[in-house]
């Protein structure tokens, strides 16, 4: 049996809780942002990195996920 190589991954930016790699927040924050805000982030397109910026920029203002809109 070989054991799986340990990848570290950084801290959920909203909370600082572990998170998944390659994935924005951890399994609690992605559940508080909204799902029109959720659908938007998951689309892989030119404007994927835009939209990510702006979540990361809605967290690091503190605002409340729940409030994150993400324009398409």
């Amino acid at each position: 049996m070989t054991s799986r190589p340990h990848h570290p991954t950084a801290p959920c930016p909203a909370c600082r809780a572990p998170k998944a790699p390659g994935q924005y927040l951890c399994r609690t924050c992605w559940g508080t942002v909204p799902a029109p805000a959720r659908r938007a982030l998951k689309r892989r397109d030119a404007q994927a990195m835009a939209r990510l910026r702006a979540l990361l920029d809605h967290i690091n203002r503190g605002l409340p996920l729940a409030e994150l809109e993400i324009t398409p």
